[in-house]
C-alpha cells in the first residue's frame, strides 16, 4: 500500500482536537459526537490495518519514512506482530473512555475529550515509532494530557498526584535519553532497524540496558517504584483511570520486548536475575497491600502492579511461552483492569464514594452490574476460561521451564490474586446491606451496559480462543528470541 495508513491512525485523533478546538459550537452535544466519531474512525482504520497485517513475515510493515532536522533523525514508523495488536487496543480503549466521562465530567468536557484524543495520538505513535528519537518524543509527550487528565479533573489531591505522576515518569526518562544520544554516538544512528543490524557493542550494553531500565520500570511500573500509581488511579477521573491501567502500562512492557532485548541481548542477559527478583517482589508484595486497601481503586491499581509482575517475568524468561504470555497478560490487563474502573465509577456515581466498607449487597439492587462485575473480578484472579487465565498460565510455563522455584514463587501471586478480588467482590457484591442508600441505586443505564457488555465478551471469547492474538504476534516473538539466542551464542563462541 501507498497509502500512509501509519501516519493517518497517528494524525486522526490529533485532527479531531484541532476540529473541536476551532469549533466555536457551545453544545456539548457536538463536542461529544466529534470525539466519539473520530475515535471510532481511528478504531474502524486500525482493524482494517489488523486485517491487512501479514502474520507470515517478521519483517516490519507498512515502513514509512522522511527525513527531518536536516537528515539527522528521521521520522520512521512501521508495526510487526508486537506493535500492531497495542495500536488496536489503544484504538478500542479510546471510545471507551470518551463514553465513560459523558456522565461523570462536569466541567470542561470540551477541554477533557482534547486531552484524551491528543494522548491517542502520543499513544499510538509509541507503538509505531522505528526511531529512538521518535519513540522517545511520543513516551514522553504522553506525560502533558495524562498530567492535565489528573491535575484537573481529578480527585480532592489531584495536584499532589498529578506531579507526583510527573516528576516520577520523566525523572525515569532522563537517562533514556542520555542512552539515546550515546547510541547514536556508538552506531551514527537512532534507525532501530539499523541498530538491529548493527549491533551494539556488548561493553556498551550494560550501562545502556540500565538506561532504558530506568524509564521502563517507572512506568510499568515496578516494585520499588510503583508508588504513584496508586495515587494516580485514586485522584483520576474514570476515563483516565482506564486509559491509564489500559495503555499507559503496556508502553513500558512494550518497551522491554522492542528495546531492552531487541537491543540489548547481553544487558538483557547479565540483570534478568535483577528482573526476576524485583518481578517475584511485586507479585506478591503487591498483593498482600491490595489485601489490606479499604478504597477499591487502590485495591486494583495494587494488583496492576501485581500484574505487571507478571509480565515482566515472562519476558524475562526468553522462552516463547512466557513472553508471548507476557503480551497476551498485557492485552488482557487492558481489557480486564478498564472494565474494573469502569465498574467502579459506575459505583462512584452513584454513591459518590470508593470506600468498600460503604456497600455491601449491592447484587439485590443492582444486579445486572453484579454480574459483569464478577466476570471481570473473576477474570482478574485468572479463572480458567476467561483472557486472564491464558496470559498467566503461559508465563507460569516460561518461568517453569527456567526456574522450578521461579514458578512456586509465581503461583503464590496467583493464589493472591484470588484472595484479594473474591474479598473484594464479597465485601462490595454480597453480603448484608448495610447501607441504606444502596437501596435507592439505579441499575447499570443503557450505555454502561453496552460498554460492559462488549469487555465481558471479549473477556470470555478470548479467553476461550486466543488463538487471533497469539498467531498476530507468534512469529515475531519467535524471530526475536532466536536473534536474542544468536547473540549470546556469539558472545559464548567468543569466549571459548
Amino acid at each position: 500500500m501507498n497509502y500512509p495508513i501509519l501516519s493517518s491512525i497517528i494524525l486522526i485523533p490529533l485532527l479531531g482536537a484541532l476540529f473541536i478546538i476551532v469549533s466555536r459550537s457551545k453544545n456539548v452535544n457536538s463536542t461529544i459526537s466529534i470525539a466519539l466519531f473520530t475515535s471510532l474512525v481511528n478504531f474502524l482504520l486500525c482493524l482494517f490495518l489488523w486485517y491487512l497485517f501479514d502474520e507470515t513475515t517478521t519483517e516490519f510493515q507498512f515502513l514509512e519514512e522522511k527525513n527531518w532536522i536536516n537528515g539527522f533523525i528521521k521520522f520512521k514508523l512501521g508495526i510487526d506482530g508486537i506493535s500492531i495488536l497495542f495500536i488496536v487496543l489503544t484504538a478500542f480503549i479510546t471510545p471507551i473512555c470518551i463514553i465513560s466521562c459523558i456522565r461523570s465530567i462536569k466541567t470542561r468536557l470540551k477541554e477533557f475529550l482534547i486531552s484524551i484524543l491528543i494522548l491517542e495520538t502520543f499513544m499510538i505513535g509509541v507503538f509505531c515509532s522505528l526511531d529512538l528519537v521518535i519513540f522517545y518524543l511520543f513516551f514522553e509527550a504522553g506525560l502533558i494530557p495524562m498530567f492535565l487528565i489528573i491535575g484537573v479533573w481529578g480527585g480532592s489531591r489531584r495536584v499532589y498526584s498529578a506531579f507526583k505522576f510527573f516528576l516520577y515518569t520523566l525523572l525515569g526518562s532522563v537517562l533514556m535519553l542520555v542512552a539515546i544520544i550515546a547510541i547514536y554516538w556508538i552506531t551514527g544512528t537512532t534507525d532501530v532497524t539499523q541498530i538491529y543490524e548493527i549491533k551494539i557493542p556488548k561493553e556498551y550494553q550494560n550501562l545502556l540496558w540500565l538506561a532504558f531500565f530506568s524509564s521502563f520500570a517507572v512506568k510499568m511500573p515496578m516494585w520499588p517504584v510503583h508508588t504513584w500509581l496508586p495515587d494516580a488511579h485514586v485522584e483520576a477521573p474514570t476515563a483516565g483511570s482506564v486509559i491509564l491501567a489500559a495503555i499507559l502500562l503496556k508502553m513500558a512492557g512494550y518497551g522491554f520486548i522492542r528495546f531492552s532485548i531487541g537491543m540489548f541481548p547481553y544487558g538483557s542477559d547479565y540483570f534478568t536475575p535483577l528482573i526476576f527478583i524485583l518481578s517475584i517482589i511485586a507479585i506478591i508484595y503487591t498483593s498482600l497491600v491490595a489485601l489490606m486497601q479499604d478504597d477499591m481503586k487502590k485495591l486494583i491499581a495494587y494488583s496492576s502492579v501485581g500484574h505487571m509482575g507478571f509480565v515482566t517475568l515472562g519476558i524475562f524468561t526468553f522462552t516463547q511461552q512466557g513472553i508471548e504470555g507476557s503480551m497476551f497478560q498485557m492485552l488482557s490487563h487492558g481489557l480486564v483492569s478498564a472494565a474494573l474502573f469502569l465498574c467502579v465509577g459506575v459505583l462512584y456515581d452513584r454513591m459518590h464514594s470508593r470506600k468498600i466498607s460503604d456497600y455491601g449487597g449491592v447484587v439485590n439492587y443492582l444486579p445486572k452490574f453484579s454480574f459483569l462485575f464478577i466476570v471481570f473480578a473473576l477474570s482478574a484472579l485468572g479463572l480458567p476460561g476467561t483472557s486472564g487465565f491464558i496470559g498467566e498460565f503461559l508465563v507460569l510455563v516460561g518461568a517453569f521451564k527456567k526456574s522450578f522455584i521461579l514458578a512456586v514463587l509465581a503461583s503464590i501471586g496467583v493464589i493472591l490474586a484470588a484472595a484479594y478480588m473474591l474479598w473484594l467482590s464479597k465485601r462490595v457484591i454480597f453480603g448484608e446491606t448495610k447501607n441504606s442508600n444502596i437501596k435507592s441505586l439505579r441499575d447499570i443505564n443503557i450505555s454502561e451496559g453496552v460498554v460492559l457488555s462488549i469487555l465481558v465478551f471479549m473477556t470470555i471469547f478470548f479467553g476461550f480462543y486466543p488463538e487471533p492474538l497469539i498467531n498476530t504476534f507468534s512469529l515475531s516473538v519467535n524471530n526475536l528470541i532466536e536473534n536474542y539466542n544468536n547473540e549470546l551464542n556469539l558472545k559464548s563462541l567468543a569466549q571459548n
